[in-house]
Formats: C-alpha cells, structure tokens, sequence
C-alpha cells in the first residue's frame, strides 16, 4: 500500500515539473511581435530667437516723494483742539488743530486802540502844522518854533506806523493760532496733545505731500550707468502684488560707505503700496535679443535648470543651462543650449537621462 502511495506522488511531481517548464519557456513569437515600450509621448521643439527687455534687478524701501512738517508758528500758547490724526486725508488749508486765542485776540484789540489813538494824534499834530505855517507868515513866530511843530508831526506819524506794524504782527499772531495743512496729503505723524503748551517751532504734525510714494532702489555702478528717467519698472511688493512705476530720477553720486546709488522711481496712486515696505523689482533699461524656449521645456531640480535634448533613437538627454530674462511663458537661455536642438516642450519633469519617448504634434499623429 505504501509503495503504491509513494508511485502517485511521484508521477504528480513530475507532471508538475513539465507543466511549470513549458509555463516558464519564454515566446519567441511574444519577443518578435512585442514593440520597444516607451517612457511618455512627447512634443518637441527648437530654441528660438526673440527681442526681450533688458531688466536691472533692484531691491529698497518704499519711502514718500516728500514729507511735510507742520509745527507751531508761534509760542507760550495751548493746543485747545485737535481736527486731524494719523491716515487723515487733507486738502491744502484744511484746519488741523487750534491753539488758545483768547489773550491774543485780547492783544488785537488793544494795539487796535493804540493805532487809532496814534491816528488822532497825527491828525492833532498835521493840524497844529497848518496853523503854526499861517503864524510863521504874520511874523507871529520863529522858524525855530515851525520846526518844532512839524517835529513832532514826523514824531507822531513815526509812532503811528509803528503800531501799525504791531497790529499786524499780533494780526499774524492770531491767524497762526489756527494750524492748517500746507499742502494736499496725508498725515502719517501726530505729536499735538491737547492741553499741551507748545513753543515756536515745535511739530504737530507730519504728512505725506500729494500722498505720492516712490520706490528708492539702490543698485551698483555697473547698473547705474544703463538706468535713464522715464524707464519702466515692475516692482514686487511683500503681498506678491506686482505694481509699474516709472524713473523719476537716478542719484548722481555713489554712496562711500555701500558703493551704491538709488534710483527714484514713481508710484502711481492706491496701489496698496506704503511707507516702510521692503521691495524688489526690475528696472527695464532695453531691448536685447535672446534664445527662447517655453518656459514647459524648463526643467527644475535640485536648484538647477534642465531641458531634455532629443537624440537618436528618440533617446532623450537631460542638459543643464542656465536661464535669463522672462516674458510671458518664453525664457531666455543663456549657456547650455545651441540653435536648432530639438528638446522635448513638455512633459519633462515625468522623464530621466536616457528615457526613449514618442514623438508626436500637436493632433498627436508622429
């Protein structure tokens, strides 16, 4: 009985050994009628010649074209009101603050007294003239005493223009107790606190003239000399927002201690812009031609930039090159590529060195 068990496991065995040879024999017909597999089907294209502005690229701070500062005009007098704060939009004249006017208005009215008393007395001396020049004729007095009277008529039209100009001066006085804005703005700085006794000269308040900003841009010599006024610049604030802006001016002068100028260039209004932000941005200062490919053939990895070259056998070769100005989806290839190469236009980043793609156009026919 046993030799019979271990004759069945026997012949099993080898009906599984042939089985499993003839699974494993491979096709000869299966390797002839297989085609070569490929990585991707791609398009391709050729590098090619464009006329692409040439930038200078800048970084500064967005600072105001002008400030303003507006202090007190006169001293010894309390702030009594207070109309203006910081982000406050004025028109040039607008009331931004009043100092205490009642003793200076109380000042106006007396030299007001003293003029017209110095009026009456003028009057009193130019009549005393007249008559003194009718007696001098009849012999009823010197010349002598004529030169007194008309004396002190000089006498009196002297103190006469004299408290004149002290009216003024109080008139001056008084009309500087109402603080204004000297310009169209914006106020960025408050130090007027009520109550406070301020002094000739002390600031109240800073603005912004016309609220217009600028972008002050420093760059080295060798960018200086191509920057010209009047050329475009595209800045990049810190919220990513890209805002143009023209050249207003370019320093004249190199700073000693950093070796570069600033360049001053003109923000257009509500641009979201405002004092303080650090920026970066690019200064377009020409025209120059360049070897484009679409910015799909472009590869980056590792901190490099790649294309895929297109060889025999539809073989494609990863080469690295390094990249220029943009615009739109085209960039500039500076060194790595020669005219007339066939490098694949997309799908790059899903192939490696040596990968045998299908070409196709765009209608997907080779």
């Amino acid at each position: 009985m046993k030799s019979r068990y271990r004759w069945i496991v026997a012949a099993a065995l080898v009906v599984l050994i042939g089985a499993g040879s003839i699974l494993l024999k491979p096709s000869a017909k299966a390797s002839v009628d297989d085609p070569v597999r490929t990585a991707l089907s791609v398009t391709t294209t050729i590098p090619v010649n464009a006329v692409l502005p040439r930038n200078v690229t800048a970084s500064g701070m967005v600072a105001a074209w002008q400030e303003a500062v507006i202090g007190a005009q006169t001293g010894g007098l309390r702030v009594a009101a207070i109309h203006a704060d910081v982000g406050t939009r004025v028109k040039e004249g607008d009331l931004l603050a009043e100092l205490a006017s009642d003793s200076t208005a109380a000042e106006l009215r007396r030299l007001d007294a003293n003029l017209a008393s110095a009026k009456a007395s003028l009057a009193q001396a130019r009549s005393n003239v007249e008559r003194a020049k009718i007696a001098k004729q009849g012999g009823a007095i010197s010349d002598q005493q004529y030169e007194q009277y008309t004396i002190s008529e000089q006498t009196v039209q002297a103190s006469l223009d004299a408290a004149a100009a002290q009216l003024d001066i109080q008139r001056i006085t008084l009309a500087h107790t109402r603080v204004v804005a000297i310009d169209d703005g914006v106020i960025t700085s408050r130090t007027a606190m009520l109550g406070k006794v301020v002094q000739s000269g002390d600031e109240l308040f800073r603005m912004i003239r016309k609220n217009r900003l600028e972008w002050q841009a420093e760059v080295d010599a060798s960018q200086l000399a191509n920057v010209r006024t009047g050329q475009t610049v595209q800045i990049t604030l810190p919220t990513g927002k890209v805002i143009a802006g023209r050249v207003r001016i370019a320093a004249p002068s190199l700073s000693t201690s950093t070796g570069r100028a600033v360049v001053y260039v003109s923000l257009p209004e509500n641009t979201g812009a405002q004092s303080g932000m650090f920026a970066n941005g690019r200064i377009e200062v020409g025209m120059a031609p360049a070897l484009t490919i679409p910015q799909s053939a472009l590869v980056l990895a590792d901190g490099y930039s790649y294309v895929f070259e297109l060889g025999s056998g539809d073989a494609v070769t990863r080469r690295g090159v390094k990249t220029g100005r943009r615009q739109g989806d085209r960039v500039e290839i500076v060194e790595g590529l020669a005219e007339n190469t066939r490098i694949v236009a997309s799908g790059s980043a899903f192939l490696a060195d040596g990968d045998k793609v299908t070409v196709v156009t765009e209608g997907g026919k080779r």
